[in-house]
C-alpha cells in the first residue's frame, strides 16, 4: 500500500505533543515511519508572577498545528485527510489545570516551569517520605489549600495540559500511567494513584480545610496499549477547524513529554536511559532496584508501562544559548549577512568544540526561571568571568553549552556516583544534538558514558506518541510495548553512539567546580537584581 492509500485508509497513527516551544503533529504510517509533520510556535507568559499559557492559545495553537500538518500532507500527497487509524496527544509534563464541575477553567494554567510550591514539596515528600517536586500537580493543588485559595472551593477536576486536550477530544478524564506519575505518586503493583499516600493526603488536607477527597478529581489511569476513548464529533470539530475530519477515532492515552521521550528513544527497560534537551532538559533512568531514599533533586515516576523511572528534571536548557545565538544573527544581519538558523547554529555550535576543554576559565547560567536542582526560585541569567578568562567566541559557545547541562550533571552525579545506578546506555534527543557530534559529545562529557543518538533524533515527542496511538492499534496480542519498540519500531535504526573522551570530560568537571562554587554569584544576583 502506498502513502496516499495509507492515508485515504486510515491505516496512520497521528501523534500531537504541545511542548514548550512548539507544537508539533508527526503522522506516521504502519510501519512507524514518520510521512508528514505539523508544527506550531508559542511561547509561555510571565502573568502575574505566575509562568502560564492561555486557553486561547492553548485552543489556537493546536489547532494551527493541525491545520499545518495537514497542508504538509496535502502538498506531499495531494490527499487531506479524512480519518487516522488512532491518535494520541501528549504535552508538557505535569502543572495544575483546575476546573470545575462544568470543565470551566478556574485558575491560569501553571505550567512546569513555576517554582512557586516550595512549601508545599517539602512537607508532602516529608509526609510521604517520597520525592515531590515543585512542578507536580499535587504540590501545586497542595500549595494552593495552604494559602486558602478561592478556587478550590468549586474545584471538581484536576489534570495536565496532556489530560485537558484529550478530554477535549474524546470527553474521557483519563491519563497514561507516567503523565499520572507526575500527578501523584503511583502504586507499583496496582499501576494506579497510591491508596495509601492519598490517604494520608486527604488526612493533613482535612486539617487544612479542603474537605474534597484527592481521588475524585484526578484522572482514571491506564497503561499504554490500553484504548482511552474515541474522537467524538465535538473533538473532531475542536481539532480540525475546516470540519473535514471524522469522529470515531480511537486515541491512545494521554502521555506527557517524558513519557514520548521515552519511547522516542527506546529507553523503557530497565538500565535504559535518555536525556531530552530543548527549552528545558531531563534525564530519564529506568531503575533495576529502588533508590535507598528520597532525594529532592530527584523524581521517581514511571515510563508508559508503569516502570519505576528516576528522573532528573531542570526547567532551563537551551533559552539562554538562543539568546546568544540571536545576537549573533542580529550582528550577521548588521554586516550584510543573511545566514539560516541552521547555518548558524552548525556554525557557533561547531566553533563550540575549538574551545578550551575547561571553558577557558569562563563561567555563565543559564537560568530564565528558578532552577530546584540547585536551590532557586527564580533565576537570573548571567555570563561571569575573570581578567585572566579566555574570552573567545569557541569558549563562549563551549560555556554555554556546558550551562545548559549544568543542573542537570548536579543531580544525575547523585543517580550515577551516590546511588551507583547502572546505566547500560543513554540516548539523546531534542534541538540540543541536532548539530552533529557537539552536543552529543557534551552530553558524554557530562555524564562519563557513551551517548547515543538516533536518525530520528530531532522528531522528538511527537513521533513517541504517534508511536503509542500506533502500538495501541497495531501491537500483537499481549505483545509488550518494549518487544514492539525493538521489534517494529527500532530494528533497522541508524544509531551513533560516540564514547566520551577523557580530556572533555576532565574539563566538564573542572567547568563544574566553578559552576558549584559560583552559585553565590547567582544567588545574590537573585537576591539584588
Amino acid at each position: 500500500m502506498d502513502i496516499k492509500e495509507a492515508i485515504i485508509s486510515g491505516k496512520t497513527s497521528l501523534g500531537i505533543e504541545l511542548g514548550s516551544t512548539r507544537i508539533k503533529a508527526v503522522l506516521v504510517d504502519s510501519t512507524n515511519t514518520p510521512i508528514a509533520q505539523g508544527s506550531h510556535t508559542w511561547e509561555n507568559e510571565l502573568k502575574d508572577g505566575i509562568w502560564t499559557y492561555s486557553l486561547d492559545s492553548i485552543h489556537g495553537g493546536i489547532r494551527s498545528c493541525y491545520t499545518s500538518l495537514v497542508a504538509d500532507i496535502k502538498e506531499k500527497y495531494d490527499v487531506v485527510p479524512e480519518v487516522f487509524g488512532s491518535i494520541g496527544v501528549s504535552a508538557m509534563m505535569h502543572g495544575y489545570m483546575a476546573f470545575d464541575e462544568s470543565w470551566t477553567l478556574l485558575t491560569p494554567f501553571r505550567t512546569w516551569r513555576n517554582t512557586i510550591t516550595g512549601e508545599a514539596a517539602e512537607e508532602l515528600t516529608e509526609l510521604f517520605d517520597f520525592p515531590i517536586p515543585q512542578r507536580w500537580s499535587i504540590a501545586h493543588l497542595y500549595q494552593s489549600i495552604l494559602e486558602s485559595q478561592e478556587h478550590l472551593k468549586d474545584i471538581k477536576h484536576l489534570t495536565t495540559l496532556a489530560g485537558y486536550i484529550h478530554y477535549r477530544l474524546t470527553g474521557k478524564n483519563v491519563l497514561g500511567v507516567g503523565e499520572a506519575s507526575g500527578m501523584f505518586p503511583i502504586d507499583s503493583n496496582t499501576l494506579t494513584y497510591n491508596g495509601t499516600m492519598a490517604e494520608k493526603f486527604d488526612k493533613r488536607a482535612s486539617e487544612k480545610g479542603f474537605d474534597k477527597k484527592l481521588l475524585t478529581l484526578l484522572p482514571s489511569v491506564l497503561s499504554a496499549g490500553e484504548n482511552a476513548g474515541t474522537l467524538t464529533e465535538e473533538g473532531a470539530a475542536f481539532l480540525d477547524e475546516n470540519g473535514i475530519l471524522r469522529s470515531g477515532i480511537p486515541t491512545c492515552p494521554p502521555e506527557g513529554d517524558a513519557g514520548t521521550g521515552l519511547t522516542a528513544t527506546n529507553s523503557i527497560s530497565p538500565a535504559t536511559g535518555n536525556v531530552s534537551a530543548g527549552t528545558s532538559v531531563f534525564a530519564m533512568v529506568v531503575l533495576e532496584k529502588p533508590l535507598s531514599k528520597a532525594y529532592g533533586e530527584i523524581d521517581v515516576v514511571t515510563t508508559p508501562t508503569g516502570e519505576a523511572v528516576a528522573m532528573v528534571h531542570c526547567n532551563n536548557c537551551t533559552s539562554e544559548l538562543n539568546a546568544w545565538v540571536n545576537i549573533f544573527r542580529e550582528f550577521s544581519a548588521l554586516t550584510g549577512n543573511d545566514i539560516s538558523d541552521a547555518e548558524l547554529y552548525n556554525a557557533l555550535f561547531s566553533i563550540a568544540m575549538k574551545g578550551d576543554k575547561d571553558c577557558g576559565k569562563l563561567l555563565a547560567y543559564n537560568y530564565l526561571s528558578g532552577e530546584h536542582v540547585t536551590g532557586f526560585d527564580e533565576g537570573r541569567p548571567m555570563l561571569v568571568r575573570t581578567p585572566d578568562s579566555n574570552f573567545t567566541l569557541a569558549n563562549l559557545m563551549r560555556t554555554e553549552l556546558y550551562t545548559a547541562l549544568g543542573a542537570l550533571k548536579t543531580g544525575l552525579d547523585i543517580l550515577l556516583k551516590k546511588e551507583n545506578v547502572r546505566v547500560a546506555s543513554i540516548t539523546g534527543h531534542g534541538g540540543f544534538f541536532k548539530t552533529e557530534n557537539v552536543g552529543q559529545s557534551i552530553l558524554a562529557a557530562a555524564v562519563n558514558a557513551p551517548v547515543s543518538v538516533m536518525t530520528t533524533a530531532g522528531e522528538g515527542g511527537a513521533w513517541g506518541m504517534a508511536i503509542l496511538a500506533s502500538y495501541m492499534i497495531n501491537k500483537d496480542k499481549d505483545e509488550k510495548l518494549c518487544d514492539y519498540l525493538n521489534k517494529k519500531v527500532f530494528a533497522n535504526a541508524e544509531i551513533k553512539t560516540l564514547a566520551p573522551d577523557k580530556a572533555d570530560t576532565e574539563g566538564f568537571e573542572e567547568f563544574m567546580k566553578r559552576y558549584t562554587k559560583g552559585l553565590a554569584i547567582e544567588r545574590a544576583a537573585v537576591e539584588n537584581l
